[in-house]
């Protein structure tokens, strides 16, 4: 791809040329990022060009990403990304908000953030001409890459622990894929993969490891930037100019630490662009199980010491964030930072988010938790613009979402027996 000039080191700096490397750096093993040909870009486009696309997909961002046009304009694959933005009006009034937003990632074609990464690895995968994709997940990174492999064809192979939740592991199987379940963490499942990616050819999808996992989930980042013209227009209308309130907050929860990065790896590339002037601020959100990445960026350090995860929020419970560095980034370049929650707000924050119509896992509802707790700490202020990102839907793990709300009552098939439970 002409815009696609190679990859650089996100440690050392050393720069790649496309076919000299796949995955990681070569030198001290540093997640590598895409470059772009911005200047290439910046002649070709302006801002107006992508934004007059009627394309309803994180396809309508072609020109800023590098690969291709996949193939087949009406499978799944098109349909990953552009979700919608929701105004949560009661629960900024509980938090005495004045403004507060929910993008909800659940509408993906498998319900989850990780339709976006999966949609341009398998894109690749096929450029390529690989036989087969494989990645390490605890469902989420499984689902979209088997859903997004099945819609063109591709051969998939998904390792994940035997504890993943059976709703996720029901989707790897009806999508085609052929699923191993390790009797290990995730990070165990990942070191399988890699070393069977390289024992049999395979290309492997792992987050925080192949870099274009990054591509697809910055495509999030240039959503939230069309919406927020959108909504600078709509508050100049209203005599209300956004210019005068504090920059957008988004709250992200955190695992892996590629969803942030990519968030972030947006908005930079917007900026090497001279799309947007500022940055959004970007604050991380981690189970307090699972803060391996948000306890470096307190101790103010790139160094992510690895933990014994244990969260219910499966999909953000890691040992060894693969992306920690770049996660830590995004917060301290932004002005942003970290915040913990534990289980128990994790699952309010669920039975929270339902009662305004949105249904969303432990890992998607962690962002929200982090909210509640942000404001508690003053780490956000009143008139502070707030996105929360849900990062997947509630029936991935119906388990979890029936610790957040009462059971149902059983009664018999009378009028009477109504009138009691009323």
């Amino acid at each position: 791809m002409k815009n696609f000039t190679g990859y650089k080191c996100s440690l050392c700096g050393t720069e790649y040329l496309p076919g000299q490397v796949t995955y990681t750096c070569p030198k001290d093993g540093g997640n590598l990022d895409v470059v772009l040909d911005y200047d290439s870009i910046k002649k070709k486009f302006q801002p107006e060009d992508i934004t007059s696309r009627t394309e309803s997909s994180l396809w309508r961002y072609l020109p800023l990403l590098p690969v291709g046009e996949p193939e087949g304009d009406s499978t799944p694959l098109h349909a990953s990304g552009w979700t919608p933005v929701f105004a949560l009006p009661r629960l900024a009034e509980k938090l005495n908000l004045k403004h507060l937003w929910l993008k909800d990632e659940s509408r993906n074609p498998t319900a989850s953030f990780k339709d976006r990464a999966s949609a341009v690895v398998v894109t690749r995968a096929r450029e390529l001409k690989s036989e087969v994709v494989v990645t390490a997940s605890t469902g989420n990174a499984g689902a979209a890459l088997a859903g997004m492999a099945a819609a063109v064809g591709q051969k998939a192979v998904i390792f994940a622990p035997k504890t993943a939740p059976q709703a996720k592991v029901a989707q790897l199987l009806i999508f085609g894929a052929k699923v191993i379940l390790v009797d290990g963490t995730y990070d165990d499942a990942f070191d399988l993969t890699v070393k069977a990616a390289n024992e049999f050819g395979w290309y492997c999808r792992n987050t925080g490891y192949n870099p274009f996992t990054l591509e697809g989930k910055k495509t999030a980042a240039f959503e939230i930037w069309e919406w927020w013209i959108e909504a600078h227009r709509d508050w100049h209308q209203k005599d209300s100019p956004l210019d005068n309130h504090p920059p957008l907050t988004i709250f992200v929860s955190v695992g892996d630490g590629n969803i942030i990065s990519g968030i972030h790896k947006g908005f930079k590339d917007l900026m090497a662009l001279g799309w947007i002037p500022n940055m959004p601020r970007i604050v991380g959100v981690q189970a307090e199980g699972s803060a391996a990445i948000a306890n470096a960026f307190h101790a103010n350090t790139e160094t992510v010491t690895p933990v014994s995860a244990k969260t219910i929020a499966d999909s953000i419970s890691v040992d060894l964030p693969r992306d920690g560095v770049r996660a830590v980034r995004a917060a301290m370049h932004t002005d942003g930072t970290y915040v913990t929650v534990s289980d128990d707000e994790i699952i309010q924050a669920i039975a929270e988010l339902g009662r305004m119509g949105i249904f969303a896992e432990p890992a998607g509802a962690t962002a929200y938790a982090g909210l509640v707790k942000a404001t508690s700490l003053g780490v956000v202020g009143s008139d502070s613009p707030i996105l929360v990102m849900n990062t997947g839907g509630g029936l991935k793990d119906v388990r979890a979402a029936m610790q957040a709300v009462p059971s149902a009552p059983i009664i018999e098939p009378t009028l009477e027996a109504v009138k009691k439970i009323l």
